[in-house]
């Protein structure tokens, strides 16, 4: 009989910037490793296009339903955690 085991690797996110740059480091680790700088910039210009996005889609049907699975995509993710 075969034993196996499943650890479940925690990748803690850290910012000594206030989110300008994002480190990530695997839980009990000090050596972190850079995930991006510039952060806050990246998020606030996604925000922007995903605001044109959400415009447009009120004219473009497809749009429309593409934004529909999304949500309910994430609908579905976030009930699996509750």
């Amino acid at each position: 009989m075969a034993l196996t085991t499943s650890i479940e690797e925690i990748i803690i996110y850290e910012s000594p910037d206030g989110g300008k740059t994002v480190y990530a480091r695997k839980s009990g680790q000090k050596e972190r490793t850079l995930v991006t700088e510039n952060a806050l910039e990246h998020w606030n210009s996604q925000w922007l296009v995903w605001r044109e996005i959400l415009k447009l889609s009120y004219t473009e049907p497809t749009l429309a339903d593409a934004i529909n699975k999304a949500e309910m995509i994430y609908t579905l993710i976030n009930s699996k955690d509750n």
